[in-house]
């Protein structure tokens, strides 16, 4: 067990054994849910897009809960390990899961027919359903944007992985807070568009 656990591949790995376990009995037991057909592959997407979402949403919190409070607590001769080694690490994981949550959701959308009614906000077709879901895709994509386009090209310069002088990293640093903040906002009614889409309409 320490050879899985003691290892995050392994254990990345592990867990996605256990999925593959878990489907074979339930089918084996049941009968039903085989990996299979259309239904079995938007299935699929639905599930890599809310696994994409999880590690996207919660570095998201993780940076605004977590790091960004906790820094000024931080004495400054331990601040460079937050800024070499913890923040690009988890940057790299932060934009990527963003990406794969945009891409697959997309994917979802338009394996489900309703991606011209969601982004038109249901002036297209579709209903509340769509209006709702469409509601969230585009918050998503707005936080996708700021994610790629404005809070990782202001790390990169607030991290000094790009060439900026003092002034120009504390104006990134800021920058990048406040946008980082913006999806933490937008994150919530995002998440309430997307469920309520699935649960309620």
């Amino acid at each position: 067990m320490a050879g899985i656990l003691g290892n995050l591949r392994n254990t990345v790995i592990a867990g996605f054994v256990l999925a593959v376990v878990m489907v074979v009995i339930v089918v084996a037991a049941t009968g039903e849910g085989k990996p299979v057909g259309y239904a079995w592959w938007t299935f699929l997407f639905r599930w890599l897009h809310v696994l994409s979402g999880v590690m996207w949403i919660g570095l998201l919190w993780y940076f605004n809960f977590v790091q960004i409070p906790s820094m000024p607590k931080i004495p400054d001769d331990q601040k460079p390990a937050i800024g070499k080694v913890i923040a690009p690490e988890a940057l790299f994981w932060f934009r990527w899961a963003a990406m794969a949550t945009i891409v697959t959701g997309l994917i979802l959308a338009y394996m489900n027919g309703y991606i011209v009614g969601a982004l038109t906000l249901g002036a297209m077709g579709g209903g509340a359903k769509a209006t709702a879901i469409g509601i969230g895709m585009w918050l998503g994509i707005i936080m996708w944007f700021n994610v790629w386009f404005v809070i990782w090209p202001n790390q990169q310069k607030a991290l000094g992985m790009v060439e900026a002088d003092k002034d120009a990293k504390a104006a990134a640093a800021r920058t990048a807070m406040l946008f980082s903040r913006t999806n933490t906002l937008l994150s919530v009614p995002m998440l309430y568009a997307m469920v309520s889409a699935q649960n309620i309409y």
